[in-house]
């Protein structure tokens, strides 16, 4: 059964917060009281962003914070984002949200219960008897993971209209408490950033024809240390370990070769792998591993230097910049998180319907 992309929209918090200006405040914040903030601080210059979004401003970072205030900032950011890029999303399939009649919700940076599309259910439109698919847990591969699990939901359901929303706070796990390497390499490069998806069995009659594969998922065993969350009584510390892009150096290509095998594709098939920029070094671990030309995920550069590492949704930007730019033809979405995992979507682009008779 083909699925296909009806609608793909992405939205950005109201704080916009450039590097120079979170390098400063980090310094004021981290300086006198981090031994190794002097060195570290250098990757604020190298990580290949200008500028990311926040759902609060940056004098929220400058006070202290517990579980209670932080999940209430997540509560308000979060369902600000969730309706901007679902109805962005909508808009664009020329749906109503009273049409969708399942909705799935990727979300890992705050909790709540009821999740967010029920927070939202009367905003939206949605019915009461929608299907809620709530997801925590997946962190930075989310957005790939989240496309994948609606695009099952959709094949077994012909017809029915499915609505995926991926909605990232990062901003609000900053810790200044921890002193841990990994919350500076949280500070200098996590954002916040949402994106939503319209999914069916429908195929669109105008426009680009993107039909969505069967996702594939590579879990490697004991890498529980590798990305995640530590929790305690002030809120998420981030788990983000160093030998990352080392990691993906070395195991990424089989990964990649068991997702290509299982779409039954090859490397030779694939026009364009449309991967999640972890970050700057990651970026260039994965062209290096897939033995692609450096430099050539320049959408997924472009999308890190304009709004940082945006966790879940950050792939899913990166497709829309593809998208828009034109490019058709095979390709292979992919992206890296908590467990450690590699989630893989195989999606094709046709041409425009215009094209299309006219050839």
């Amino acid at each position: 059964m083909s699925v296909y992309l009806h609608g793909l929209s992405t939205a950005l918090p109201p704080h916009c917060l450039a590097q120079s200006e979170v390098r400063k405040r980090a310094e004021i914040i981290f300086g006198e009281t981090y031994p190794q903030f002097e060195r570290l601080s250098k990757t604020f210059d190298t990580a290949g962003i200008d500028r990311r979004y926040s759902v609060v401003p940056i004098d929220w970072f400058s006070e202290e914070h517990g579980w209670a205030d932080r999940n209430a900032a997540f509560m308000e950011g979060a369902k600000a984002l969730f309706i901007d890029a679902a109805q962005a999303a909508l808009d664009t399939a020329g749906w109503q949200g009273s049409e969708v009649d399942c909705v799935v919700t990727v979300c890992s940076t705050g909790l709540a219960t009821p999740s967010l599309e029920a927070q939202v259910l009367g905003e939206m439109g949605f019915r009461d008897d929608i299907m809620r698919v709530p997801i925590f847990g997946l962190g930075c591969a989310g957005g790939v993971s989240g496309l994948s699990t609606a695009q099952s939901i959709a094949a077994g359901r012909p017809g029915a209209k499915v609505l995926l929303v991926v909605v990232e706070t990062c901003s609000l796990s900053f810790r200044a408490d921890r002193m841990q390497k990994a919350d500076i390499v949280a500070a200098v490069l996590f954002a916040d950033g949402a994106a939503a998806a319209c999914i069916s069995t429908e195929a669109p009659g105008a426009g680009q024809v993107i039909s969505l594969g069967q996702g594939h998922q590579k879990t490697w065993p004991n890498t529980l240390d590798v990305m995640g969350w530590d929790v305690d009584e002030i809120g998420f510390g981030v788990i983000f370990d160093r030998s990352i892009p080392g990691f993906v150096t070395a195991e990424f290509a089989a990964a990649a070769e068991g997702a290509l095998k299982a779409a039954n594709l090859n490397h030779d098939e694939i026009d364009r792998y449309v991967c999640h920029p972890g970050g700057a070094k990651v970026v260039e671990a994965i062209e290096g591993a897939l033995h692609l030309e450096q430099g050539v995920l320049d959408a997924e550069r472009a999308v890190l230097r304009e709004a940082g590492n945006m966790s879940a949704p950050t792939m899913l930007f990166v497709m829309r910049a593809v998208l828009d730019s034109g490019k058709t033809g095979q390709m292979m979405g992919c992206a890296l998180g908590p467990g450690f995992t590699a989630s893989f979507l195989p999606f094709h682009v046709g041409p425009a319907q215009s094209e299309r008779e006219a050839a």
